[in-house]
């Protein structure tokens, strides 16, 4: 896991989608983020164990151990972080990580986003041109194994493209709608991220994927989604952990160990 340091976080932005709306600076406490997305094998692991419900991928050429799970719902997700001493991020906290401080633009800064930093689509197509195999319809494209890009900061890797990421809070339509839930120290969004919130049906996911375009894959784009995947996307997601959290799980051994990657072909895992 990665820490990120305690302190102000600009979230939102004035100059994009209406949901983006107001910009606003946020305080945020000191935690820690896994540096990857969660993988297939890890949440195939919590399966077995008994602790994650099945889920995902379900498209083909998506079954490399170590490309991002995706096709979860979210609750999948919160379980998968529970078991792990952790928990899914709120959207502040994943956002401060994805735009720092001064709240640029991309885990880079505000150059644009490109296939150079980040599994998108781009004129090529889907995924950076590269196709999904073993599929009718191979211009749908697929995920990378985790960290095929440049790490970002904090080093973090994939926060912008490759898997849409699940977050802790219920949407709203705006933060001005949202009001004191989402602003002021540690926001979770409306009532807290608990279950069930009258009034919200659906929950978050940021960061864009290789389906999408450049656009989606800001830091501050906010995209609904009910937690029972239901319409079915595939979504992944990466946990966090409080100071007191990391603590308690320093010392165990967790699923979520950091992927080996062939830096010759980082789209291959090593072994395979």
């Amino acid at each position: 896991m990665a820490c990120i340091p305690g302190g102000p976080a600009i979230r939102g932005r004035d100059d994009g989608e209406p949901n983006e709306r107001p910009q606003q600076t946020v305080y945020l406490q000191t935690f820690y983020l896994d540096r990857f997305e969660v993988t297939i094998a890890q949440y195939k692991a919590c399966v077995r164990a008994g602790q994650c419900p099945k889920g995902g991928p379900f498209y083909p050429d998506f079954s490399r151990p170590h490309q991002p799970v995706v096709g979860v719902t979210w609750r999948g997700a919160k379980a998968f972080c529970e078991a792990e001493g952790k928990s899914l991020p709120t959207e502040a906290q994943w956002e401060k990580a994805a735009r720092g401080e001064a709240g640029e633009a991309f885990p880079w800064g505000d150059a644009p986003a490109t296939c150079r930093l980040a599994v998108i689509r781009d004129k090529r197509g889907r995924s950076c041109g590269t196709t999904m195999a073993r599929s009718s319809e191979p211009y749908k494209g697929r995920t990378f194994v985790v960290g095929s890009r440049p790490e970002g900061r904090y080093g973090l890797f994939d926060m912008a493209g490759n898997a849409w990421e699940y977050v802790a809070d219920w949407y709203s339509p705006d933060y001005a709608q949202c009001g004191e839930a989402c602003a002021g120290v540690d926001p979770k969004g409306p009532c807290g991220g608990a279950e069930p919130c009258e009034g919200h049906s659906e929950k978050l996911v940021k960061g864009g994927s290789w389906y999408w375009s450049a656009h989606y894959a800001h830091g501050a784009h906010r995209r609904p989604q009910p937690p029972d995947n239901r319409p079915f996307h595939h979504f992944g997601f990466r946990c966090a952990a409080s100071v007191a959290q990391a603590a308690a799980i320093r010392d165990r051994p967790l699923a979520a160990e950091a992927p080996q990657i062939d830096e010759r072909n980082p789209d291959r895992d090593r072994g395979l």
